[in-house]
Protein backbone atom coordinates (compact mmCIF):
# COMPACT_ATOMS: atom_id res chain seq x y z
CA UNK A 1 0.00 0.00 0.00
CA UNK A 2 1.39 2.93 -1.05
CA UNK A 3 3.06 5.52 2.09
CA UNK A 4 0.99 8.20 3.36
CA UNK A 5 2.19 11.93 4.21
CA UNK A 6 1.95 12.67 8.03
CA UNK A 7 -1.29 15.15 6.91
CA UNK A 8 -2.91 11.96 5.41
CA UNK A 9 -1.80 9.79 8.55
CA UNK A 10 -3.32 12.13 10.55
CA UNK A 11 -6.43 12.10 8.62
CA UNK A 12 -6.91 8.12 8.81
CA UNK A 13 -5.95 8.46 12.96
CA UNK A 14 -8.97 11.47 13.21
CA UNK A 15 -11.50 9.09 11.07
CA UNK A 16 -10.10 5.97 13.52
CA UNK A 17 -11.38 8.13 16.68
CA UNK A 18 -14.54 8.76 15.47
CA UNK A 19 -15.24 5.90 14.33
CA UNK A 20 -14.39 4.31 18.01
CA UNK A 21 -16.13 6.52 20.08
CA UNK A 22 -19.71 5.92 18.96
CA UNK A 23 -18.56 1.64 17.35
CA UNK A 24 -20.36 3.66 13.68
CA UNK A 25 -20.17 1.37 10.63
CA UNK A 26 -17.40 4.13 9.70
CA UNK A 27 -15.62 7.27 10.96
CA UNK A 28 -14.13 10.03 8.21
CA UNK A 29 -12.03 13.25 8.16
CA UNK A 30 -11.28 16.06 5.64
CA UNK A 31 -8.77 18.54 5.79
CA UNK A 32 -9.88 22.15 4.19
CA UNK A 33 -7.55 24.12 2.14
CA UNK A 34 -6.54 26.13 4.75
CA UNK A 35 -5.09 22.80 6.67
CA UNK A 36 -7.86 22.44 9.03
CA UNK A 37 -9.60 19.25 9.76
CA UNK A 38 -13.03 17.70 10.16
CA UNK A 39 -13.97 14.19 11.41
CA UNK A 40 -17.09 12.60 12.17
CA UNK A 41 -18.86 8.66 11.98
CA UNK A 42 -21.92 7.36 10.20
CA UNK A 43 -25.33 8.53 11.07
CA UNK A 44 -28.08 5.78 10.62
CA UNK A 45 -31.52 7.09 12.43
CA UNK A 46 -34.52 6.00 11.52
CA UNK A 47 -35.26 9.04 9.30
CA UNK A 48 -31.85 10.16 8.35
CA UNK A 49 -28.45 8.10 6.74
CA UNK A 50 -25.69 9.73 6.34
CA UNK A 51 -22.16 8.26 5.58
CA UNK A 52 -19.03 9.32 7.26
CA UNK A 53 -17.52 11.62 4.77
CA UNK A 54 -20.84 13.03 3.68
CA UNK A 55 -20.94 14.06 7.15
CA UNK A 56 -17.67 15.22 7.30
CA UNK A 57 -18.15 17.21 4.46
CA UNK A 58 -21.28 18.94 5.64
CA UNK A 59 -19.17 19.95 8.84
CA UNK A 60 -16.69 21.56 6.73
CA UNK A 61 -19.46 23.16 4.69
CA UNK A 62 -20.94 24.34 7.23
CA UNK A 63 -17.94 25.99 9.04
CA UNK A 64 -17.45 28.08 6.00
CA UNK A 65 -14.27 26.30 3.94
CA UNK A 66 -13.89 27.43 0.32
CA UNK A 67 -12.72 23.40 -0.64
CA UNK A 68 -11.57 19.91 0.65
CA UNK A 69 -7.65 19.05 -0.11
CA UNK A 70 -7.84 15.41 1.19
CA UNK A 71 -10.07 13.09 2.89
CA UNK A 72 -9.86 9.44 4.92
CA UNK A 73 -12.76 6.41 5.38
CA UNK A 74 -12.05 3.99 7.98
CA UNK A 75 -14.59 1.12 7.30
CA UNK A 76 -14.75 -2.74 7.12
CA UNK A 77 -16.24 -2.62 3.94
CA UNK A 78 -14.16 -2.63 0.87
CA UNK A 79 -12.90 0.61 -1.13
CA UNK A 80 -15.34 0.31 -3.42
CA UNK A 81 -17.78 0.69 -1.36
CA UNK A 82 -16.61 3.83 -0.59
CA UNK A 83 -18.88 6.89 -2.04
CA UNK A 84 -16.46 9.77 -2.80
CA UNK A 85 -19.06 11.46 -4.77
CA UNK A 86 -19.75 14.40 -2.17
CA UNK A 87 -16.17 15.29 -2.12
CA UNK A 88 -15.60 15.27 -5.62
CA UNK A 89 -18.62 17.35 -5.57
CA UNK A 90 -17.46 19.99 -2.97
CA UNK A 91 -13.45 19.74 -3.61
CA UNK A 92 -12.92 18.65 -6.99
CA UNK A 93 -11.43 15.98 -9.34
CA UNK A 94 -8.28 14.33 -8.29
CA UNK A 95 -8.42 14.97 -4.72
CA UNK A 96 -7.57 11.77 -2.79
CA UNK A 97 -9.43 9.76 -0.64
CA UNK A 98 -7.21 7.07 1.96
CA UNK A 99 -9.42 3.84 2.64
CA UNK A 100 -8.18 2.17 5.83
CA UNK A 101 -9.45 -0.93 7.55
CA UNK A 102 -10.52 -0.33 11.56
CA UNK A 103 -6.76 -1.08 12.66
CA UNK A 104 -5.53 1.68 9.92
CA UNK A 105 -4.02 -0.37 7.87
CA UNK A 106 -4.34 1.54 4.05
CA UNK A 107 -6.44 -0.38 1.89
CA UNK A 108 -6.59 1.65 -1.51
CA UNK A 109 -6.12 5.36 -2.15
CA UNK A 110 -9.04 6.39 -4.39
CA UNK A 111 -8.86 9.60 -6.31
CA UNK A 112 -12.49 11.86 -6.96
Amino acid sequence: MPDLSDEDAKLVTLARAARARTRAAEGAAVRDSDGRTYAACTVQLDTVLLSALQLAVAMAVSSGVKGIEAAAVVTDAGPEAVDVEVVRYFGGAALPVVVADGNGEVRDVVNT
